[in-house]
């Protein structure tokens, strides 16, 4: 299954990774630092080199299901302050250069990764985590069920940013199908738990949560409500308006696999408990976020869409 290589994969590059490392890898093109490195770093540059060439199998394997998935050509950088950084082949660049360093990634000249990027490698890094638990886990008839869908909708979906979304709420719409609410809990958190840390010192960890949705491209903007606190039920709950959400309702049911992965991601002591939407007059999307410090979650993959007024 793509899920087992992948795991496989993941823990070669994460057996490379040092936490006093002072080298990272990056897309020289977009300056973007793509799964399966996210966050780690390297002792040596030889090290480094290795991570790349394992990552790039990663990335190969992901593409086996995907043939959308963003090609990143993957070059090893040293923080600024400890030396030269180095392209992939191991040479040091010239001292008139401008060097990286991990608080400014991308590299000038060069043009950014643009919204659409971004959206797309959101998609695949979110799927790509989620088809390791899966695989891990014993679901590989999810895997299966999930892959089959795509390959279905890639034979009619044209549109490559379209298709990266379709790949989201394919994962969404068979997490929902085929697990309980339990097993999809369990499922996103340990997906989550595979991305990098999305923690933030400044500000409740819900506006960072979506602060990086909205840098993804998977909603335009967002606005929310103070939190409920119901200290018998021991919940807190808030209500968030989603602006121009990328991903599409089917069957009655929105996905929202995006949003509680995120609210994972962040490692908080409030977890998801349910997810209950509602539409709007206005288009955008009215969700209340139920958490719980042990919560008996509803679903959360996919939530039921309730008319506006209801």
């Amino acid at each position: 299954m793509v899920g087992t290589t992948l795991i496989e994969l993941r823990e070669r590059v994460e057996s490379l990774a040092s936490d006093g490392g002072t080298y990272f890898l990056v897309c020289a093109r977009t300056g973007e630092r793509p799964i399966p490195t996210t966050g780690l770093r390297f002792e040596g540059r030889a090290t480094a080199r290795s991570a790349v060439r394992a990552a790039e199998q990663y990335r190969t394997s992901l593409r086996r299901y995907d043939e959308q998935l963003p090609y990143r050509d993957l070059v090893v950088c040293q923080d600024a302050d400890t030396g030269t950084s180095a392209a992939a082949g191991g040479e040091a660049r010239d001292a008139g250069e401008d060097r990286w360093s991990l608080s400014e990634p991308v590299l000038r000249g060069t043009a950014t990764a643009d919204d659409r990027q971004r959206l797309t490698e959101f998609c695949h890094e979110v799927a790509a985590v989620v088809f390791e638990t899966l695989s891990e886990t014993g679901y590989d008839a999810v895997e299966t069920a999930v892959m089959d869908a795509y390959f279905e909708l890639a034979e009619s979906v044209e549109d490559t940013d379209e298709l990266c979304l379709c790949l989201l709420e394919s994962v969404a719409a068979e997490l929902d199908a085929r697990l309980s609410p339990a097993e999809q809990a369990a499922v996103l958190s340990d997906a989550a738990s595979r991305l990098d840390s999305r923690t933030t010192a400044r500000g409740p960890r819900i506006d960072a949560a979506f602060a990086h949705l909205r840098a993804a491209g998977v909603v335009e903007s967002v606005s929310r409500s103070p939190w409920s606190v119901d200290l018998r039920q021991g919940t807190r709950s808030v209500v968030v308006r989603l602006h121009e959400y990328a991903l599409s309702p089917q069957d009655g049911r929105l996905p929202t696999l995006p949003l509680v992965v995120e609210l994972y991601r962040g490692g908080w002591d409030w977890s998801p408990a349910s997810v209950e939407v509602t539409d709007s007059d206005d288009e955008d999307w009215r969700v209340r976020l139920v958490l719980a410090r042990e919560p008996d979650p509803g679903d959360l993959a996919r939530a039921p869409i309730r008319p506006a007024g209801a």
